[in-house]
Protein backbone atom coordinates (compact mmCIF):
# COMPACT_ATOMS: atom_id res chain seq x y z
CA UNK A 1 0.00 0.00 0.00
CA UNK A 2 2.89 2.12 0.44
CA UNK A 3 4.34 1.72 -2.50
CA UNK A 4 0.90 2.21 -4.39
CA UNK A 5 0.35 5.70 -2.49
CA UNK A 6 4.14 6.68 -3.45
CA UNK A 7 2.90 6.02 -7.19
CA UNK A 8 0.06 8.43 -6.76
CA UNK A 9 1.78 10.96 -4.97
CA UNK A 10 5.07 10.93 -7.28
CA UNK A 11 2.10 11.64 -10.38
CA UNK A 12 0.06 14.66 -8.57
CA UNK A 13 3.86 16.33 -8.04
CA UNK A 14 4.77 15.42 -11.57
CA UNK A 15 1.61 16.78 -12.99
CA UNK A 16 1.52 19.80 -10.97
CA UNK A 17 4.76 20.69 -11.45
CA UNK A 18 4.37 20.77 -15.05
CA UNK A 19 1.31 22.62 -14.49
CA UNK A 20 3.12 25.28 -12.84
CA UNK A 21 5.78 25.49 -15.37
CA UNK A 22 2.75 25.66 -18.18
CA UNK A 23 0.83 28.46 -16.54
CA UNK A 24 3.43 31.89 -17.63
CA UNK A 25 4.30 29.83 -20.59
CA UNK A 26 0.65 29.70 -21.93
CA UNK A 27 0.22 32.87 -20.85
CA UNK A 28 2.76 34.36 -23.08
CA UNK A 29 2.57 32.02 -26.19
CA UNK A 30 -1.23 32.82 -26.57
CA UNK A 31 -0.82 36.58 -26.27
CA UNK A 32 1.85 36.03 -28.90
CA UNK A 33 -0.49 33.84 -31.18
CA UNK A 34 -3.56 36.11 -30.26
CA UNK A 35 -2.13 39.54 -30.22
CA UNK A 36 0.96 39.60 -32.62
CA UNK A 37 1.18 38.75 -36.45
CA UNK A 38 4.52 38.28 -38.26
CA UNK A 39 6.37 35.79 -40.32
CA UNK A 40 7.16 33.89 -37.16
CA UNK A 41 3.20 33.59 -35.75
CA UNK A 42 2.68 30.03 -37.85
CA UNK A 43 5.95 28.52 -37.52
CA UNK A 44 5.41 28.90 -33.52
CA UNK A 45 1.50 28.15 -34.14
CA UNK A 46 3.05 24.81 -35.59
CA UNK A 47 5.62 24.43 -32.81
CA UNK A 48 2.74 24.55 -29.95
CA UNK A 49 0.68 21.84 -32.15
CA UNK A 50 2.97 19.47 -33.04
CA UNK A 51 2.73 17.76 -29.31
CA UNK A 52 -1.13 17.31 -29.79
CA UNK A 53 -0.60 15.31 -33.11
CA UNK A 54 2.39 13.67 -32.90
CA UNK A 55 2.95 10.27 -31.33
CA UNK A 56 4.26 10.35 -27.45
CA UNK A 57 7.13 7.94 -28.12
CA UNK A 58 8.24 10.66 -30.76
CA UNK A 59 8.20 13.18 -28.61
CA UNK A 60 9.61 11.76 -26.02
CA UNK A 61 12.46 10.58 -28.42
CA UNK A 62 12.94 13.97 -29.10
CA UNK A 63 13.06 15.23 -26.02
CA UNK A 64 15.45 11.72 -25.11
CA UNK A 65 17.88 13.47 -28.01
CA UNK A 66 17.61 17.28 -27.08
CA UNK A 67 18.27 16.60 -23.19
CA UNK A 68 20.36 13.30 -22.76
CA UNK A 69 24.03 13.04 -22.26
CA UNK A 70 24.74 13.61 -25.65
CA UNK A 71 22.43 16.00 -26.89
CA UNK A 72 23.17 19.57 -27.35
CA UNK A 73 21.11 20.44 -23.87
CA UNK A 74 22.31 17.31 -21.98
CA UNK A 75 26.13 18.55 -22.77
CA UNK A 76 25.57 22.11 -21.46
CA UNK A 77 24.05 20.43 -18.36
CA UNK A 78 26.87 17.93 -17.64
CA UNK A 79 29.44 20.16 -16.22
CA UNK A 80 27.13 21.76 -13.93
CA UNK A 81 26.77 18.49 -12.57
CA UNK A 82 23.05 18.64 -13.77
CA UNK A 83 21.13 15.67 -15.70
CA UNK A 84 17.62 15.51 -16.98
CA UNK A 85 16.99 12.22 -18.55
CA UNK A 86 15.94 9.55 -15.94
CA UNK A 87 15.00 11.80 -13.33
CA UNK A 88 11.70 12.80 -12.08
CA UNK A 89 12.42 16.26 -13.68
CA UNK A 90 12.98 14.21 -17.11
CA UNK A 91 9.20 13.15 -16.35
CA UNK A 92 8.12 16.77 -15.73
CA UNK A 93 9.73 17.86 -19.14
CA UNK A 94 7.55 15.38 -20.69
CA UNK A 95 4.41 16.17 -19.29
CA UNK A 96 5.19 19.65 -19.85
CA UNK A 97 5.91 19.33 -23.37
CA UNK A 98 3.02 17.17 -24.22
CA UNK A 99 0.18 19.26 -22.67
CA UNK A 100 1.10 22.48 -23.76
CA UNK A 101 -1.18 22.94 -26.68
CA UNK A 102 -3.90 21.76 -24.34
CA UNK A 103 -3.15 24.39 -22.06
CA UNK A 104 -2.33 27.15 -24.94
CA UNK A 105 -5.69 26.60 -27.07
CA UNK A 106 -8.35 27.35 -24.37
CA UNK A 107 -6.33 30.79 -23.71
CA UNK A 108 -5.58 31.99 -27.32
CA UNK A 109 -10.10 31.49 -27.76
CA UNK A 110 -10.42 33.10 -24.33
CA UNK A 111 -7.76 36.52 -25.14
CA UNK A 112 -9.49 36.12 -29.09
CA UNK A 113 -12.63 36.88 -27.23
CA UNK A 114 -11.54 39.73 -25.51
CA UNK A 115 -13.26 43.48 -27.04
CA UNK A 116 -9.95 45.09 -28.66
CA UNK A 117 -11.41 48.53 -27.61
CA UNK A 118 -11.02 47.57 -24.05
CA UNK A 119 -7.30 47.58 -24.46
CA UNK A 120 -6.91 50.18 -26.92
CA UNK A 121 -9.26 52.54 -23.55
CA UNK A 122 -6.75 51.50 -20.91
CA UNK A 123 -3.50 52.16 -23.16
CA UNK A 124 -5.06 55.38 -23.97
CA UNK A 125 -5.64 56.26 -20.37
CA UNK A 126 -2.07 55.80 -20.27
CA UNK A 127 -1.28 52.11 -19.86
CA UNK A 128 1.34 50.06 -20.08
CA UNK A 129 1.13 47.03 -22.40
CA UNK A 130 2.78 45.33 -19.19
CA UNK A 131 -0.14 46.86 -17.04
CA UNK A 132 -2.80 46.01 -19.96
CA UNK A 133 -1.68 42.73 -20.18
CA UNK A 134 -1.93 41.64 -16.13
CA UNK A 135 -4.93 43.96 -15.75
CA UNK A 136 -7.01 43.27 -18.31
CA UNK A 137 -6.14 40.47 -20.49
CA UNK A 138 -5.32 37.63 -17.91
CA UNK A 139 -8.39 38.47 -15.93
CA UNK A 140 -11.12 38.89 -19.01
CA UNK A 141 -9.23 35.60 -19.89
CA UNK A 142 -9.06 33.50 -16.63
CA UNK A 143 -11.96 30.56 -17.59
CA UNK A 144 -9.57 29.67 -20.35
CA UNK A 145 -6.78 29.93 -18.26
CA UNK A 146 -8.19 27.46 -15.62
CA UNK A 147 -9.57 25.11 -18.38
CA UNK A 148 -5.92 24.87 -19.79
CA UNK A 149 -4.27 24.42 -16.40
CA UNK A 150 -6.71 21.45 -15.83
CA UNK A 151 -6.98 20.38 -19.27
CA UNK A 152 -2.84 20.23 -18.52
CA UNK A 153 -2.91 18.86 -15.01
CA UNK A 154 -5.01 15.84 -16.80
CA UNK A 155 -3.25 15.16 -19.66
CA UNK A 156 -0.46 14.73 -17.34
CA UNK A 157 -1.82 12.63 -15.23
CA UNK A 158 -2.26 10.37 -18.09
CA UNK A 159 1.07 10.56 -19.98
CA UNK A 160 2.62 7.51 -20.11
CA UNK A 161 4.88 7.20 -24.55
CA UNK A 162 6.87 10.27 -23.97
CA UNK A 163 7.56 9.60 -20.40
CA UNK A 164 9.00 6.37 -20.62
CA UNK A 165 11.20 6.94 -23.39
CA UNK A 166 12.86 10.22 -22.17
CA UNK A 167 12.22 9.46 -17.65
CA UNK A 168 12.49 5.49 -17.93
CA UNK A 169 10.19 3.64 -15.77
CA UNK A 170 12.18 3.69 -12.50
CA UNK A 171 9.97 3.13 -9.04
CA UNK A 172 9.99 5.63 -6.65
CA UNK A 173 12.14 7.85 -9.26
CA UNK A 174 9.92 8.45 -12.53
CA UNK A 175 7.09 5.74 -12.47
CA UNK A 176 4.08 7.72 -12.56
CA UNK A 177 0.49 6.04 -12.46
CA UNK A 178 0.38 5.01 -16.12
CA UNK A 179 3.85 3.49 -15.94
CA UNK A 180 3.01 1.69 -12.98
CA UNK A 181 0.01 0.12 -14.14
CA UNK A 182 2.14 -0.84 -17.55
CA UNK A 183 4.59 -2.49 -15.36
CA UNK A 184 2.12 -4.42 -13.39
CA UNK A 185 0.24 -5.53 -16.48
CA UNK A 186 3.79 -7.10 -18.08
CA UNK A 187 4.46 -8.77 -15.06
CA UNK A 188 1.24 -10.33 -14.45
CA UNK A 189 0.15 -8.48 -11.45
CA UNK A 190 -3.14 -7.94 -12.26
CA UNK A 191 -5.05 -6.90 -9.18
CA UNK A 192 -2.36 -4.70 -8.73
CA UNK A 193 -2.99 -3.36 -12.24
CA UNK A 194 -7.01 -3.27 -11.35
CA UNK A 195 -6.44 -0.92 -8.44
CA UNK A 196 -4.08 1.53 -10.19
CA UNK A 197 -6.40 1.74 -13.27
CA UNK A 198 -9.34 2.05 -10.52
CA UNK A 199 -7.41 4.86 -9.20
CA UNK A 200 -6.89 6.41 -12.29
CA UNK A 201 -10.49 6.42 -13.49
CA UNK A 202 -11.52 8.06 -10.67
CA UNK A 203 -8.82 10.88 -10.71
CA UNK A 204 -9.94 11.37 -14.15
CA UNK A 205 -13.51 11.61 -13.82
CA UNK A 206 -12.61 14.05 -10.86
CA UNK A 207 -10.57 16.84 -13.19
CA UNK A 208 -13.89 16.05 -15.79
CA UNK A 209 -16.43 17.23 -13.65
CA UNK A 210 -14.05 20.43 -12.71
CA UNK A 211 -13.37 21.29 -16.42
CA UNK A 212 -17.38 21.28 -16.80
CA UNK A 213 -17.20 23.56 -13.59
CA UNK A 214 -15.27 26.14 -15.40
CA UNK A 215 -17.35 25.47 -18.38
CA UNK A 216 -20.16 26.49 -16.70
CA UNK A 217 -21.94 22.81 -18.16
CA UNK A 218 -20.38 19.42 -19.31
CA UNK A 219 -22.76 19.27 -22.21
CA UNK A 220 -24.52 22.54 -23.17
CA UNK A 221 -28.40 21.67 -23.90
CA UNK A 222 -29.58 22.99 -26.91
CA UNK A 223 -32.43 25.66 -28.05
CA UNK A 224 -35.86 24.73 -26.74
CA UNK A 225 -37.61 23.05 -29.87
CA UNK A 226 -40.36 26.03 -30.98
CA UNK A 227 -43.85 24.32 -30.57
CA UNK A 228 -45.61 27.28 -31.91
CA UNK A 229 -46.43 28.21 -28.45
CA UNK A 230 -44.21 31.13 -28.50
CA UNK A 231 -45.18 35.33 -29.43
CA UNK A 232 -48.62 34.03 -28.25
CA UNK A 233 -49.05 31.46 -31.44
CA UNK A 234 -51.50 28.52 -30.39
Amino acid sequence: MAGLWQIVRLSLLVSAAATLLLLPTSLLLAWLLSRRSGWWRRPLEIAVTLPLVLPPTVTGFVLLLVFGRYGPVGRLLAPLGLEVAFTAGAAVLACFVVALPLAVRPLVVSMGQIDPQMERAARTLGAGEWRVFWEITVPLSSRGLAAGALLAFARSLGEFGATIIVAGNIPGVTQTLPLAVYAAVTTGRDMAAVTLTMIAVVLAAFFVLLMGLVEGSLFQPGPAPDDGTRGGRR
